[in-house]
């Protein structure tokens, strides 16, 4: 990596994707040379470990979906290898390092006969154990048409198995969405294939992304980057794989639940030493480990990048005390012995030394950031300050497996400090403050209007002073927001920005915020089918407190209904109200004389959820039955409302910028029925 060659990579700053797009300023040039000067880039030990049991590579490099489209496209990121001995400038180095080493595809031996696994089809990685008669699978990806390539790929180059067991390390999609591509949901319903879950995994795997899943969709065009192309310029990686497939997710409900702290079972021959770990990368996780093998599963928990302790798509924040115990816990339960290391994601470590090596520096990394946080924030430091203070100590600074390319040190710090004393500096006038629609015109004015920010911006641009160029340009493009000079000053700000940027996540941010400015958000993305796998795990309960939430406060006032809703064929009953423009459920009673009264088998109402047919269809056909007034119903459909990620991040970007728009035509087939289930936010990465 220090002898990489500058003018190799000028080859591609003439083939930048946007028009509008800028090559590394010499201020972000010399940012990315100081890194390769301070970073232990002699250190090749996960390159030569990324490589090891290399097996076998497919002859493809794409994956079809079902529908024809692209589900998955390793050759995309070819350009990461062209240039392997060139400097991306526009790609911090440690990062083009960690891009290079996500590059690994194919099938690999991590234990002798015993182990194997097929990475680089898919974001996480497929892992394989060989037990007395067929396979065991840990983390089965994100969709069934890699999954699906993963297995056969196995049983070309080892031999055909039939699948005896599955385990789904923890609830993120892309470790148990491919599930359908490896077994016959018949085969679990019998027995015949055992699928093994944390504690907690069925709530958890739907839950964290439904209530707020229609911001969460759109946020993560920024996080992953999705219209941003592969290119030195765009996407390059995802941190802890290349990025997420596109495909069929499937979920088949497990018909064994790992309860309790530590649980040994043997399947297949196997013996496994289950340790849940709740509350660490996922709310749902378990590690395993391997005691006739000396073999040490670390699920998410640890792999090649240090993870979020806030993720960007938006989710609740994690413990990181909590999951630097976890990791403490299994480094003296097994890794005092373990002579190998793997997980659903990077590459495996072989040898004790090493494993403890990196399950201490892991450990250190996320006790360090929760402790020395705290002790900032102790001292009065703030959430709008602790980003601009912590930094971790030098000996973990030098050691690749404390890098945060998943997280970033600054919104991991930031999200210790809300984790523990919320949002609020406890500076009043950060208390209540104004929309930053209404507080930029002020400010605009006050600094003289958009020709002297612009100048100003300008300047700092030229200067390479990002930061406070980016301060002043925000307040104009939204005071501004048809101002497109301002958006097009801004974007080549947050392109250098991006460029300078070691974590993905933030990367991506700042660089699909620079194409939405300088481009506008596209018009016509299409949501995505609902998935009905995913809407038969969806709880009655949790179906009903989301369509609380889509509930238009303002067509509701005046509306009131009081409603017994049962269904027989699972037993469950609730009361549902709408009061005070609010809808509300509670499971487990019924009224006496409600103003409606729905009977409705949990199978039917799953039909529903999924946009087979409606509800008002399968009461006119009698499959569910509807006792009192017919128009409540009516009129409650009618305050209901569809999400569309459509809604502008940045100002300006976007004219269609309704959040939601209201179901005029409920029967219409070019509209959901209200009482369709959107789908669920993608949980792929954690």
């Amino acid at each position: 990596m220090e002898e990489m060659n500058h003018a190799a990579s000028s080859s591609f700053y003439h083939q930048h994707f946007d028009a509008k797009g800028k090559p590394a300023s010499r201020f972000t040039i010399d940012q990315q040379n100081l890194f390769r000067q301070q970073l232990p880039f002699e250190d090749e030990r996960d390159f030569e470990e990324s490589k090891q049991g290399f097996i076998a590579s497919p002859s493809y490099m794409q994956i079809m979906a079902e529908d024809g489209h692209v589900a998955w496209d390793m050759g995309s990121y070819d350009f990461l290898l062209k240039g392997f001995d060139s400097v991306f400038d526009t790609v911090h180095p440690s990062l083009q390092r960690q891009a290079i080493l996500n590059m690994a595809y194919g099938l690999y031996e991590v234990l002798p006969g015993k182990i194997y696994q097929v990475r680089g089809f898919d974001l996480a990685n497929m892992t394989i154990i060989k037990g007395n008669t067929g396979w065991i699978l840990y983390d089965v990806l994100t969709c069934k048409e890699t999954s699906q390539a993963a297995l056969e790929l196995v049983n070309e180059h080892l031999g055909r198995r039939p699948v005896v067991a599955v385990i789904y390390s923890h609830s993120h999609v892309d470790h148990f969405g491919g599930i359908r591509g490896v077994v016959d949901p018949a085969d679990v319903e019998s027995g015949r294939v055992q699928l093994l879950a944390p504690v907690g995994f069925m709530k958890h795997a739907v839950a964290e992304n439904v209530y707020s899943g229609n911001a969460m969709n759109r946020r993560a065009f920024y996080q992953y980057g999705l219209l941003l192309p592969r290119s030195p310029f765009g996407h390059v990686d995802q941190s802890i794989g290349k990025n997420a497939a596109s495909g069929r997710v499937g979920l088949i409900e497990p018909n064994r639940i790992i309860e309790k702290d530590l649980e040994e079972i043997v399947i297949d021959g196997v013996r496994m030493v289950f340790q849940n770990t709740p509350g660490t990368e996922a709310p749902a996780e378990m590690n395993t480990y391997f005691p006739d093998w000396k073999a040490f599963w670390a699920a998410e928990n640890i792999c090649g990048t240090i993870h979020n302790i806030y993720t960007l798509r938006g989710a609740l924040v994690r413990d990181a005390l909590e999951w630097s115990k976890k990791i403490s816990e299994a480094l003296y339960l097994f890794g005092q012995e373990a002579e190998v290391m793997f997980a659903s994601h990077s590459w495996p470590r072989w040898g004790n030394a090493r494993i403890q090596e990196v399950m201490r520096v892991q450990r250190d990394v996320y006790a360090h950031m929760h402790n020395e946080v705290l002790h900032h924030a102790n001292q009065g430091v703030t959430i709008n300050e602790i980003h601009n203070v912590y930094q971790l100590p030098e000996a973990l600074q030098q050691q690749w497996a404390a890098r945060s390319y998943h997280g970033s040190e600054e919104h991991n710090s930031r999200a210790v400090i809300n984790r523990y004393l919320g949002y609020w500096d406890a500076n009043p006038a950060t208390l209540i403050p104004l929309s930053p629609a209404d507080s930029a015109p002020l400010y605009v004015e006050m600094m003289g209007g958009a020709e002297k920010i612009l100048a100003k911006g300008k300047e700092l641009h030229q200067e390479g002073r990002y930061r406070e160029a980016m301060e002043i340009l925000n307040k104009l493009v939204y005071a501004e927001p048809d101002n497109q000079s301002a958006k097009d000053l801004l974007a080549d700000v947050f392109e250098q920005i991006g460029y300078q940027k070691e974590s993905p996540s933030v990367r991506n941010s700042f660089l699909a915020a620079a194409f939405e400015l300088r481009n506008g958000f596209p018009s016509g993305v299409a949501a995505q089918p609902v998935n009905p796998d995913l809407v038969i795990a969806l709880s009655t309960e949790l179906f009903l407190d989301f369509l609380a939430i889509r509930v238009d406060s303002r067509k509701a006032e005046g509306l009131r209904f009081t409603m017994n809703l049962q269904t027989p064929d699972n037993g469950e009953q609730f009361i549902i109200e709408l009061n005070n423009s609010t809808l509300t459920n509670i499971k487990g009673f019924q009224l006496e004389s409600p103003d409606l009264a729905l009977v409705i088998n949990r199978c039917d109402l799953e039909l529903v959820m999924a946009g087979a047919t409606t509800l008002l269809a399968l009461i006119a056909a009698g499959t569910a039955r509807l006792e009192g007034d017919g128009q409540l119903l009516q009129q409650f459909r009618d305050v209901l409302v569809q999400f569309s990620p459509s809604f502008n991040i940045m100002p300006g970007t976007n004219q269609e910028r309704s959040t939601a728009a209201p179901i005029e035509e409920p029967d219409s087939r070019a509209t959901p029925d209200p009482f369709s289930q959107a789908e669920p936010a993608s949980t792929a990465g954690g």
